[in-house]
């Protein structure tokens, strides 16, 4: 068997188990594991490591970067009609137009200026992509998102005003942290205003986002590997 013949039943044998251990999780706290929703990452990946993923039947993914998703998704798209693509990285305003066209979700919605971009790109196109928004749980200065004493304003902003189609929220957890902490606050702001989805949880923590009611697991290196 080659080295990439390898790689392949590695991956497929890690998704399979990540898939088992979304399903335990879920179980464990009375949850139904189809109301939980795996998004492979594949950032950094080339198309010949994601297609053994999708022939295992995986059909959600995340992608940090617009234009690396630009540059191996369109095909992939045309021969598996069914993928839902997720942007999960920072999105800048100049990118929005080319952003709505390819992804399906936009979950990194994090200040007024891209919110107004995207609701001016949509009223345009008619091209309506899910969209959630980014909280920085942590108040860390270097990452994105907006401060959960600014949350509820922000969404009133998106969904209220500008007319977005916001459905849920989304954190990365600082290094280091209580991981459960930060999920139990998410959801905490998700309940208050009536949104339903949770993007939460990555490789090290994803049994734990289940158990704080995530929606949306965002797991690339468990099931690719470590970054190429």
């Amino acid at each position: 068997m080659t080295g990439e013949n390898n790689n392949e039943t590695d991956r497929t044998g890690n998704l399979q188990r990540v898939r088992a251990e979304l399903t335990a999780a879920a179980q464990e706290v009375g949850r139904d594991p189809a109301s939980v929703n795996l998004v492979a990452v594949s950032k950094t990946k080339p198309a010949s490591a994601i297609l053994p993923i999708l022939a295992a039947g995986q059909r959600v993914f995340g992608e940090n970067r617009v234009q690396e998703a630009a540059e191996k998704w369109p095909q992939l798209k045309r021969d598996y009609s069914d993928i839902r693509l997720h942007l999960i990285g920072p999105l800048q305003s100049n990118k929005v137009r080319q952003a709505v066209d390819l992804f399906d979700v936009i979950e990194t919605v994090d200040r007024p200026k891209l919110a107004r971009a995207l609701a001016r790109i949509m009223e345009e196109t008619g091209i309506r992509p899910d969209c959630m928004i980014q909280v920085n749980t942590g108040e860390e200065d270097q990452k994105a998102g907006v401060k959960p004493l600014e949350a509820d304003d922000f969404i009133a902003l998106c969904r209220d005003q500008l007319k977005l189609p916001v459905r849920g929220l989304m954190c990365i957890p600082p290094v280091g942290d209580e991981p459960s902490l930060h999920f139990a606050l998410l959801a905490q702001i998700a309940a208050r205003n009536g949104l339903e989805q949770l993007s939460m949880g990555m490789s090290a923590d994803y049994p734990v986002a289940v158990r704080f009611g995530a929606t949306h697991v965002r797991v690339g290196t468990a099931i690719f590997g470590a970054r190429e």
